[in-house]
């Protein structure tokens, strides 16, 4: 009898196959950017930026490294995966090419950059009326959830800085419109700040609210319908007075700082003031209480604006702060929202921490780290992460269900993405063959499915 020695097959390996294609469930991305109308709307925002002459249209080398970032990439030359595989993403440029329209684009400036999200906007009102129910504003409301993320810089990158958190590099504002539980996020803000930006710099989140708002359908550009979240630091008077201003009318929801006037305000609230906080599901959050704020320490803030603490007894080993009360952990936050019970304005509230994944998911699809030396330069790159993003977000939209739709950009990569396919030609159609053994295989036609039966652009 032969015995096997190890735990795997010994397998032979040489070179010379073809007709295989590795990655073959990247067209599920490429097939998304054709029904969304990405690529034609990115290539016209581009054209003032076209040589005469040019072989590689300025919006396809975006669009290659926007799918290459999708697809795991973090610098330029990862494009190269794309190169080697031309039957699904056709011809793609060189890395000198690559680079070379990278410092065009970024001598463009502020130009460049708004014609880049002045298209990502129109793409994106289609995506959401393509994917009706399961769009995030098929409740008639829009969740935009603000955030600031630091990017470790490895080395002397221009505005990288120290950081707050006594580490080297930038301090980006970042905007992400939330799916619901149902679904992930995508971002329709960033803004590249150096290491040592403020973290509730009002101007800031100004700027990055104008700029996530824009993103958004016209409706939803003003008007209780749109929802602004953040963390303590949204929680300035400045941003509040802005977000809250005659003709603009946002719903806001942002964390607050316990000061010692809110923790003195606190100790007075009487034991029948408290509400059981909630769960999700309805269900009674064990050892969380919520209560309103009233009187005088809402004094300087505008009308309206409504004050709610929560108190919840600190999890084992937790190391209770001196604005603590009695032995519990308390949180603070304002919110303008009316005839709306405090427990489920509160549950709201922190479901803004799934603002956290949304910022995972960037950090592991090109925002790790910032590759490029100029600041100019990583700011377009910011723009290819965020079309990145937004791809990894429209397609589970618009092709998956079920469980699917939430899985992260490492989930998708590894389960989908990652497929290899045998390319075959028959007659004057290319056809890819997956492995039927690949337990995703359904997922990945199921999903194709779905987005060739989607209307093709106007």
């Amino acid at each position: 009898m032969r015995k096997r020695s190890g735990f795997y097959p010994c397998v032979r390996v040489q070179s010379g196959g073809s007709a295989v294609i590795s990655r073959a469930g990247a067209v599920l991305l490429t097939e998304t950017v054709r029904k969304s109308g990405l690529d034609k709307a990115v290539s016209a925002a581009l054209v003032p930026w076209r040589k005469p002459r040019a072989v590689h249209d300025p919006g396809k080398v975006l669009l290659d490294m926007a799918l290459a970032v999708a697809l795991g990439g973090d610098c330029l030359a990862d494009v190269a995966m794309l190169r080697a595989e031309p039957a699904v993403f056709g011809p793609v440029a060189s890395d000198p090419t690559v680079s070379r329209l990278i410092r065009t684009l970024a001598t463009g400036g502020t130009r460049v950059l708004t014609a880049l999200r002045r298209a990502r906007a129109h793409v994106r009102w289609r995506v959401w009326a393509l994917a009706g129910n399961d769009s995030p504003d098929a409740g008639g409301e829009v969740t935009v959830d603000l955030d600031g993320v630091l990017v470790i810089a490895h080395s002397d990158k221009q505005d990288a800085a120290a950081t707050w958190k006594k580490t080297f590099g930038h301090h980006p504002m970042t905007a992400f419109v939330d799916h619901g539980p149902g679904g992930s996020g995508e971002p329709v803000a960033a803004v590249l700040r150096p290491g040592n930006a403020g973290s509730n710099t009002a101007a800031d989140h100004i700027a990055t609210t104008r700029l996530a708002l824009a993103q958004l359908p016209k409706k939803y550009r003003r008007g209780r319908r749109t929802l602004i979240r953040t963390d303590t630091a949204g929680g300035t008077h400045e941003f509040v007075n802005w977000l809250s201003a005659r003709g603009r009318w946002l719903s806001y929801s942002v964390g607050m700082t316990i000061t010692d006037a809110v923790h003195q305000a606190v100790l007075k609230v009487p034991a029948t003031a408290w509400t059981p906080a909630i769960e999700p599901g309805g269900e009674v959050r064990d050892g969380a209480w919520v209560a309103e704020l009233a009187g005088n320490i809402l004094a300087g803030w505008p009308p309206g604006m409504r004050l709610i603490v929560r108190r919840e007894r600190p999890h084992p080993g937790a190391r209770l702060r001196f604005t603590d009360a009695d032995g519990n952990r308390l949180t603070c936050f304002a919110t303008n929202t009316k005839d709306t019970p405090i427990a489920a304005l509160e549950l709201r509230h922190r479901q803004r921490a799934r603002a956290e994944d949304r910022i995972r998911a960037a950090r592991a699809t090109g925002l790790r780290n910032l590759p490029l030396h100029d600041t100019a330069q990583n700011q377009v790159w910011l723009e290819i992460v965020q079309t990145a993003l937004d791809l990894l977000a429209w397609m589970p939209m618009l092709a998956l269900t079920g469980p699917a739709r939430c899985w992260e950009p490492r989930r998708l990569r590894f389960r989908l993405f990652s497929a290899a396919a045998r390319l075959v030609s028959t007659g004057r159609r290319r056809i890819l063959k997956l492995a039927r053994h690949w337990p995703w295989t359904s997922v990945i036609t199921n999903a194709l499915a779905r987005l060739e039966a989607l209307p093709n652009p106007g």
